[in-house]
C-alpha cells in the first residue's frame, strides 16, 4: 500500500498473539477451542472482550460455515 507504515514493536495497533498471521478459517477453528480462562488470557485489556467467549465462538462458527460452501 502507498502509505503503510511498518509498526513499531510494541505498537497497540499490532495484531495479537493469538491473531497474528492466521487465515479466518485457522482463527475460527482456534476460537472454538478456547476456554474462558484462555479467552481472557488472549485477549486482556482488549476491545474483543465487549463479544465475549459465546460471541466470538457464533461468529466462528458461521465463519466455517460459510467457508465450506
Amino acid at each position: 500500500m502507498k502509505f503503510s507504515q511498518t509498526l513499531a514493536e510494541g505498537s497497540l495497533f499490532r495484531a495479537r498473539e493469538f491473531i497474528a498471521g492466521k487465515d479466518a478459517v485457522t482463527l475460527a477453528t482456534d476460537i472454538l477451542v478456547l476456554d474462558q480462562e484462555q479467552f481472557s488470557a488472549a485477549f486482556r485489556k482488549s476491545p474483543m472482550k465487549r463479544a465475549k467467549l459465546a460471541g466470538l465462538k457464533r461468529n466462528a462458527t458461521v465463519v466455517l460455515e460459510n467457508s465450506s460452501r
